[in-house]
């Protein structure tokens, strides 16, 4: 059976993968789309989901820019129901003949939108309602097969329909929790304006990842990169119901795990029931890594490690596939698509190397959040410690010593890291965090030590509280707490004589520092 499916179109809008995510919360499969996308491309995707309606994102451009991105016009020909959000509902009202300008009162944040006709999207809501919304430009006209829906003081039409096929438009952000009744809003176009089924659910990507695993890999053999994180433990679970004794879990260590990682994560993957082969590369990756100072190219150096290490077992064992745990914020980072920039290489996507020894990559969890994938990994029985363990990047500590990776870079941010993890554990915080972890910056400043001038690193904190790592706010770690871990590191880890607190949410920043 094919996933009812909505398409979100990407015209370089901050809340764009909010949407898709929304769309999933309500059972219903989203993925994000090129924002150019062509009917026939539309065509070939319905031959895998059954593709429902389109939703056009907002954007950071004016539609009349040359540069401005622009959906193909025959889109509107087609018999789907489409929503435009922002910029996407001033580029249907402009691609219908209507009239975009300069708004005469641009409007950040929090607006009452009052509901003229409250039908179809706008079904069931109030006269007046809590809108969010963020745009200098405004739709000023509308052609006369569209009607208008509903305005605010300084929008005169912020939302409006076509009179007679299922297209929409709003000025506001129905994604954001700001504006009251989003849910109610995406709910209306999903369910009652495009008739999707929710049948997006985790017991039903169980059998759908489980099949694919089986029927791409058949009776051959294949390996997994097991890093014990949630993404390739639940690839790891899912693999061994496709293939049992075919699968192999290679956990390579390169040396740039935290304090007894390698134990533990061995035990965890032995807990799965399946075969496992422990390499030691810790010389080989710090070789490599050897003089190299920019971020992009660690991560590369080390993509490109981690294959060799799997072709060399590969060949030893006889194994033809390779399985990643890669996910959808991983492939969106990495710029797969078109219009989106890449924020960094992720090692296990635009880091791989362009030869690889394998008949084929599989990637099952390839279409989901962090938060689905964990959904997965409890209706699969994993334990809670492997379901809850914080994300760790795939270079592991290599990506959080800035400038050059030298050994004694990677003890002295190893032993920071246990610090800081001792004191949020003890402190019960560690439930409303979705990552923390030190940074060894590549400063160093003037301490001072035992009545003497000390000169050394300083290091930073991170800790930040998610639901899916496409954004993310610094948390309001209590200063009691930093003090003591503060105070622990530079007693007890004699390079470091500062430690700073990064306060930066996502955006701007990444969570990991590199």
């Amino acid at each position: 059976m094919k996933l009812d499916t909505v398409l979100v179109l990407d015209f370089g809008g901050q809340y764009c993968h909010l949407i898709a995510r929304r769309i999933r919360e309500l059972n219903v499969y989203s993925e994000v789309a090129r924002h150019d996308i062509s009917p026939d491309e539309i065509a070939e995707l319905d031959e895998k989901f059954d593709v429902k309606g389109l939703i056009l994102s907002g954007g950071p451009t004016n539609v009349y820019d040359k540069q401005a991105p622009k959906a193909d016009e025959r889109i509107l020909s087609l018999d789907l129901p489409i929503l435009g959000i922002c910029y996407g509902h001033q580029l249907i009202a402009y691609m219908s003949g209507g009239k975009v300008q300069p708004a005469g009162m641009k409007e950040y944040g929090t607006a009452l939108a009052t509901i003229d006709r409250p039908i179809g999207v706008l079904r069931g809501l109030g006269e007046t309602e809590t809108v969010w919304m963020s745009h200098s430009d405004c739709v000023a006209a509308i052609s006369d097969d569209y009607e208008v829906l509903a305005h605010t003081t300084n929008c005169p039409i912020a939302a409006f329909r076509h009179r007679l096929k299922p297209v929409y438009g709003l000025q506001w952000h129905p994604e954001v929790t700001h504006t009251k009744s989003g849910t109610m809003m995406l709910q209306n176009f999903v369910f009652e304006v495009a008739g999707c089924k929710a049948n997006w659910t985790t017991e039903d990507f169980v059998k759908r990842a489980i099949q694919e695993i089986r029927q791409t890999v058949g009776k051959r053999k294949a390996i997994i990169g097991a890093s014990g994180g949630i993404d390739s433990s639940v690839t790891v679970a899912l693999a061994a119901r496709a293939i049992d004794e075919n699968l192999i879990a290679v956990f390579v260590d390169h040396g740039f795990m935290r304090e007894g990682e390698r134990d533990s994560v061995a035990t965890a993957l032995r807990g799965l029931g399946v075969n496992i082969v422990v390499v030691d590369a810790a010389r080989t990756f710090l070789d490599r890594l050897k003089g190299v100072l920019d971020p992009e190219l660690k991560r590369k150096i080390v993509g490109e490690e981690f294959v060799r290490v799997f072709e060399r077992v590969a060949e030893e064992v006889g194994v033809e596939y390779l399985l990643q745990g890669t996910i959808y914020p991983d492939r969106i980072e990495s710029g797969i698509r078109r219009c989106s920039d890449k924020i960094k290489t992720h090692h296990n996507v635009a880091g791989l190397p362009a030869e690889i020894k394998f008949r084929g990559i599989v990637e099952p969890l390839r279409d989901l959040y962090k938060d689905e994938v964990r959904k997965v990994a409890e209706s699969l029985g994993l334990r809670k410690d492997m379901v809850w363990r914080q994300p760790f990047p795939g270079p592991g500590l290599a990506v959080r010593v800035m400038g050059e990776v030298t050994q004694e870079k990677i003890d002295i941010v190893r032993s920071t890291d246990k610090i800081l993890t001792d004191e949020i554990e003890r402190s019960c915080l560690r439930e409303n965090l979705w990552q923390y972890f030190t940074v060894l910056t590549d400063t160093k400043s003037t301490g001072v030590k035992g009545d003497s001038r000390a000169y050394g690193y300083t290091v930073a904190i991170r800790a930040v509280e998610s639901k899916e790592a496409m954004t993310a706010t610094f948390a309001s770690i209590p200063y009691h707490i930093l003090e003591k871990v503060s105070t622990r590191i530079t007693n007890e880890v004699p390079e470091v004589v500062r430690v700073v607190y990064d306060i930066t949410h996502k955006p701007p920043s990444t969570i990991e520092w590199e």
